[in-house]
């Protein structure tokens, strides 16, 4: 196991991990062969490239009408096939594809210098096996039943602190929530000092522009503009997480802590297979990244539909009052990441030939199922443009038609936390306050997700 001690280089590691991590990430796989792929636009893989990643709300529905169900676009690097299916039979297939064929980190490589190469989300294979092992405990029902506490007095505390009779941007506000969620639940930081440090550092890493995504994989750039800002702040943010990791192996009270971090220190001490100081920083910004904002968005949209609903509002205020109303928070959390998907797809990257819906797609091509399109099809949801909890309530829908956590082997870990983070929030929510909706709302992209573009605004009157 290789540990930092106190005089490592971190500015070293982290110059190293981002001249490392590429856009690519699939060096070597052939170039693929797309004569045979479904119709898709012939667009250069630049613009393409771009409208997938910028304009996802408009070009996804764009390409299902023109196209049909299976279509294809071709993207940077060379042009490579990223092959889209969008019936609920298609992403059953591709979920319960073998995960040494159907691999999923190439699909991510975007992600890499900030996630690094032992993140979950871009390992295959062995490595992703044992590191999902290492990390499930620290999610399983047990676990979540001690963070919910903390999760309900964070979600309290913020609630109490809303200005009554003013407008506000409730994406903001519930984005300073579920920080404040895993920084300390997560990371187990509970010194507001540290805390003060983390925050502005964290939230320069899920505020990075879509363009600095896009090519921070090239080395050259690092010494000028955005890029140079973002390679700073990741050496500033990995020099406290390493300083916190260390501190946390020789804590007194390791073994009585309850957060992710000191959880993940713990576990395969019996086997002598633990997790470095390295393999815990990026398995720790990969659960950042991939639950702070998410759970943030997919709040700010329920308030923001609530708020246009008195009736559906009251029906919460009342679920949130009663000890049997969790059913009802879950439905309206799960409808909301349904009407609003936080993630446009999930993709997997083909390590051998496959058939898919009776189409042969040949090695090195990307495929996945669309959530955009899944969500709204009519044949999977009735008038999908209408916000109605019902449809989860009491029953799961039909299966492969709400996919916002992914599917099969590769489902994402904090699936489970962030419905029980959600929960609890709406339930202090709605406990404290009367939500009315300001103005209208649309989504737009902020790095890889999807967020209200005017904030999802609210103006809430404490009871």
């Amino acid at each position: 196991m290789a540990l930092l001690d106190n005089g490592s280089d971190t500015r070293a590691l982290t110059q190293q991990r981002f001249e490392r991590m590429t856009l690519v990430g699939s060096d070597d796989l052939p170039q693929v062969d797309t004569s045979g792929l479904p119709d898709g636009p012939d667009w250069p893989p630049f613009l393409q490239t771009v409208a997938l990643l910028r304009f996802r709300h408009w070009f996804h529905p764009h390409l299902h009408r023109t196209y049909g169900d299976i279509y294809t676009v071709k993207l940077l690097p060379k042009g490579r096939p990223l092959v889209f299916f969008t019936r609920p039979e298609h992403a059953k297939e591709i979920f319960a594809g073998d995960p040494d064929v159907f691999h999923a980190g190439k699909g991510n490589a975007i992600l890499g210098p900030v996630m690094g190469e032992h993140s979950l989300l871009l390992q295959d294979g062995d490595e992703h096996k044992r590191a999902r092992k290492l990390l499930m405990p620290a999610f399983n029902g047990h676990a979540l039943r001690t963070y919910q506490e903390m999760v309900t007095a964070i979600a309290r505390d913020e609630v109490t602190h809303w200005p009554g009779g003013r407008t506000i941007r409730s994406h903001d506000r519930m984005n300073v929530l579920t920080l404040e969620v895993i920084l300390r639940v997560v990371f187990g930081v509970t010194d507001e000092r540290r805390l003060a440090a983390l925050r502005p550092r964290v939230s320069a890493t899920v505020n990075v522009h879509p363009a600095v995504l896009l090519v921070w994989g090239v080395p050259a750039l690092h010494r000028v503009g955005p890029w140079r800002r973002a390679l700073v702040n990741q050496i500033e943010l990995d020099e406290l997480m390493y300083a916190e990791i260390r501190e946390r192996r020789t804590a007194p009270d390791l073994a009585e802590r309850t957060d992710v971090l000191s959880r993940l220190i713990r576990e395969g001490q019996d086997t002598g297979d633990v997790l470095s100081d390295i393999e815990l920083r990026d398995q720790l910004v990969t659960l950042l990244l991939a639950g702070h904002e998410t759970t943030a968005t997919a709040l700010a949209w329920a308030l923001y539909e609530l708020g246009r609903d008195p009736e559906l509002m009251g029906r919460t205020q009342a679920a949130a009052g009663d000890a049997e109303g969790d059913a009802w928070l879950d439905a309206v959390l799960k409808e909301s990441l349904r009407l609003h998907p936080v993630i446009p797809m999930v993709v997997r990257t083909l390590m051998k030939p496959q058939r898919i819906a009776g189409i042969d797609v040949p090695r090195g091509a990307t495929v996945g199922p669309s959530i955009l399109i899944a969500h709204s099809r009519e044949d999977n949801y009735d008038d999908p443009q209408r916000f109605d909890p019902e449809r989860f309530l009491g029953h799961n829908p039909p299966a492969n038609t709400w996919i916002p956590f992914g599917g099969g082997v590769r489902r994402c870990i904090g699936a489970g936390f962030a419905m029980m983070e959600g929960v609890a929030v709406l339930r202090e929510v709605f406990r404290a306050v009367d939500v009315a909706t300001v103005g209208t709302d649309e989504p737009r992209v902020r790095n890889i997700t999807s967020v209200p573009r005017y904030g999802a605004r609210i103006r809430v009157s404490h009871r």
